[in-house]
């Protein structure tokens, strides 16, 4: 898979239409196209490095600069004019995502998982037939959907969560119970419907349900 992306991204894409793009404008010379190149060690070969012997022929490519470095997580610097560090962006930042994902994720499972056991707990009856309808129902509607109604409802109408933003700390928890539980809340209707429809009746094995020939 890192192969692919590298072969998407600088063969399809080569180097200098990454310079033109990142440098703008209609009238960008060949000198700011390969300074540019020079500055992020994309004047190098791809793959293969001839004019170097030994290793260096295999290390000194953008090949080796731009993907294998990625396998020890040295992700280096963005090609964008900021040129930030992508690792320090990463470290700073994955502690938002971790705190909406890993309570969503926990929410999710217990929701998922008790409903499921419920439509089967009561299988063959109507709570199990409108159980299935209303998975049906949600599987069949975005999950934007119900984001978007339960910002325009708890947090413009009601006013109870802050539509939008982020606070450190402690405050955090204002702006995650939103999104965590409208997310939580239709996750039985997406991952409930996968419930065995085809469960025998009665408490005998399924190969005692089986039909028989009558006897003579």
């Amino acid at each position: 898979m890192n192969l692919l992306t590298f072969f998407l991204f600088f063969t399809v894409n080569t180097p200098d239409d990454m310079a033109r793009l990142n440098i703008g404008g209609k009238r960008v010379t060949q000198e700011q196209i390969d300074k540019w190149k020079a500055e992020r060690g994309y004047d190098r070969p791809l793959y293969w490095n001839a004019a170097e012997s030994g290793s260096a022929r295999l290390t000194r490519t953008v090949l080796w600069s731009a993907r294998c470095r990625l396998m020890a997580l040295q992700f280096g610097r963005s090609d964008s004019g900021r040129s930030v560090d992508i690792g320090y962006e990463v470290r700073t930042r994955m502690w938002v995502s971790l705190q909406l994902a890993l309570p969503l994720f926990i929410l999710q499972l217990i929701a998922s998982i008790g409903f499921s056991l419920l439509l089967v707990f009561f299988r063959h009856s109507r709570i199990d037939f409108w159980g299935v309808v209303l998975c049906v129902v949600m599987l069949s509607i975005s999950s934007l959907f119900y984001i978007i109604v339960g910002q325009f409802l708890f947090s413009r109408v009601l006013r109870l969560v802050p539509i939008s933003g982020y606070a450190g700390g402690l405050e955090a928890v204002r702006f995650l119970l939103l999104p965590v539980f409208s997310v939580a809340a239709v996750a039985p209707g997406q991952r409930g419907a996968a419930v065995p429809r085809d469960v025998p009746r009665g408490d005998r094995p399924a190969t005692t349900c089986a039909l028989r020939a009558p006897r003579a």
